[in-house]
């Protein structure tokens, strides 16, 4: 059965053996970061990698409050999380889903109705305040303080505390499609904090779709991509619309909702890369196998998670920037201070003796490098149907899943992982992606020592390196731009002579099958090991 709270999930990480509770008095102000970074890169290369989940029971200078750190932080855990025994055997499930085998007669598309049945029992369902757990405890107006919670600075320089693992609630102006997206928030005061909604984010066009109807005048909409995300370019880009143009613009909102410490299938919905016409919510319930339970809130036109331990409500003013960052990032480094919406919050509600869910992100490995591997597997059904000829994808948490992917393909063509490259660099999020290593089928990409052997012998640089630019992610510190730079793809797969090859390919070195066969018989007598 699914985990109906954050609640149920602590309870079962505890019966599992993967909770610690830390009942020592700790700061939110670094200490807390620092213990859970040593705890995700404990057992690193071993099977226990990750070390436990931790729920701080003694925060200091919030008595009372608890704080649930590195819940994902392992790939048991996240099985956990997602009650499978298997990440593949969600991605199993998302292939029948996405190709079903088509019905030939009458039986057979009786057996398909338990699927579309199944499909209809994902949708959320809306149910009453009373029986929100979230609305226990409401704060309005002047009862609005977001420094009553203990929310933690991860990094020295960091620009201050950050709400980390939060739930952006956003609807889009056009469809009424609500968007779930995990966007980092820094903590100005108790009424305000950043809103770091990357440009190239759902919640940023949701935004954009704001302005312009607030300003549909042509003049109005000079740059609304910098105006409305953020970056170095949005405050002059204010300052080419005139006066009164800027006054009707910040007259207008658009309406925002976070939810923090939901059920870990909610929460993992956050990040994922859905189809622009899913709905998190929805993604939440398939993972779920249940559907997701909401409930409206109370100041905005909006439905959050009712089994949140927290919801904060309220509005972003169209055209309003303020200074964000920096921010210790999960590329290692800071990302430095830039312009960013402003969240403005009318109010908090939370549970009875709520719980606040945080992670802390820097160096890999850390919590966020389980929860982008389990993406990795899960959603590779989706890659596979824009791009069949995909055998396989790794991105490797040093890589911070936007920096190196390495693809294996089954190669038909001449310069098929050339169109490989170009298909992923046109693929969603996947177009942030630096580095695209391609090898041929029989290559394991999660072996990165076979990649590496592959890569190496299998190039000549100059023939099988190509460059092309385009959109960079934000985090993007050595990009010639922000949000603009280059890209590499490498065609590490055996040339053809289609491809202008012309010289020998060599087999690669393998042991005749009958003599593995014979030495595994008598491996165990020969007592090497």
């Amino acid at each position: 059965m699914a985990y109906n709270d954050l609640r149920e999930w602590i309870k079962q990480l505890e019966k599992a053996g993967e909770l610690k509770r830390i009942t020592i008095e700790v700061s939110p102000d670094l200490e807390m970061a620092e213990i859970a970074d040593r705890t995700a890169k404990l057992g690193r290369g071993t099977a226990k990698a990750g070390g436990p989940a931790l729920l701080f029971e003694n925060v200091e200078g919030y008595p009372g409050a608890r704080v649930l750190m590195n819940q994902f932080g392992s790939e048991r855990r996240m099985r956990l999380a997602l009650e499978t025994d298997s990440l593949d055997a969600i991605a199993d499930r998302i292939r029948t889903l996405i190709k079903p085998q088509m019905p030939t007669n009458f039986m057979d598309k009786l057996k398909l109705l338990p699927t579309l049945a199944e499909v209809g029992s994902f949708f959320p369902k809306v149910v009453s305040a009373k029986d929100a757990p979230c609305k226990q405890v409401i704060h309005r107006g002047d009862d609005v303080n977001l420094l009553e919670l203990p929310i933690l600075k991860t990094w020295p320089q960091d620009g201050g505390p950050f709400i980390t693992l939060p739930c952006v609630i956003t609807r889009d102006p056009k469809s009424g499609k609500r968007n779930v997206g995990m966007y980092r928030m820094q903590v100005y005061d108790g009424k305000t904090t950043g809103m770091h909604w990357q440009r190239q984010k759902v919640a940023a066009e949701h935004m954009r779709e704001r302005l312009r109807e607030a300003s549909p005048d042509s003049a109005a909409r000079v740059d609304l991509m910098a105006i409305t995300a953020g970056g170095t370019a949005a405050a002059s880009s204010l300052d080419t619309l005139t006066t009164t143009t800027v006054t009707k613009i910040r007259e207008d909102r658009m309406e925002v909702a976070v939810a923090i410490g939901t059920d870990p299938a909610t929460t993992f919905s956050a990040i994922v890369p859905a189809p622009p016409d899913v709905e998190e919510y929805l993604i939440a319930g398939f993972l779920r196998q249940k559907p997701l339970e909401l409930v409206k809130a109370e100041t905005v036109d909006l439905e959050v998670p009712a089994n949140a331990e927290y919801i904060l409500e309220g509005y972003v003013e169209l055209g309003e920037l303020r200074t964000e960052g920096p921010f210790g990032d999960h590329t290692g480094f800071y990302t430095m201070q830039d312009e960013y919406p402003v969240f403005h919050i009318t109010c908090i509600t939370h549970r009875k003796d709520p719980i606040y869910a945080a992670t802390i992100v820097g160096k890999p490995p850390m919590e966020d490098a389980w929860m982008g591997k389990a993406v990795e597997r899960i959603f590779l059904p989706l890659m596979q149907l824009t791009l069949p000829e995909i055998v396989d994808v790794n991105l490797p948490p040093e890589g911070v899943f936007h920096n190196l992917m390495i693809v294996s393909i089954k190669k038909s063509y001449a310069g098929h992982a050339r169109k490989i490259m170009n298909g992923i660099w046109a693929m969603g999020q996947a177009m942030f992606t630096k580095c695209i290593i391609v090898v041929d089928e029989d290559c394991d990409v999660q072996d990165l020592a076979e990649v590496t052997l592959r890569t190496t012998n299998n190039i000549d640089p100059e023939r099988d390196i190509q460059f092309t630019l385009g959109p960079v992610d934000s985090l993007d510190h050595a990009s010639r731009l922000p949000n603009f730079g280059s890209k590499m793809g490498i065609d590490a797969t055996r040339k053809w002579a289609a491809e202008g090859f012309t010289r020998p390919w060599p087999p690669m070195l393998t042991m005749d099958a009958e003599v593995k066969t014979k030495v595994d018989a008598i491996w165990k007598k020969l007592g090497i090991e």
